[in-house]
């Protein structure tokens, strides 16, 4: 999906209209921050189940 300049302006004066100008750098921060919450918690995810199948799968106890 190609944006054009014309289609960048047009969503940029749409996010203008409906948050303001004054609210639009919180709106940005809290996405960043959102992100990369969710980056770290992509890569914690990946080192747990790296280490899952590092110590390979754990037998069922012995009854």
């Amino acid at each position: 999906m190609n944006l054009g300049p014309g289609e960048l302006g047009i969503i940029l004066v749409i996010v203008l209209v409906l948050f303001g100008g004054a609210k639009l750098p919180k709106l940005a921060r809290s996405l960043g921050q959102a992100q990369k919450e969710f980056r770290q918690g992509m890569s914690e995810g990946y080192t747990d189940e790296e280490q899952g199948q590092q110590q390979g799968p754990s037998s069922p106890p012995q009854a």
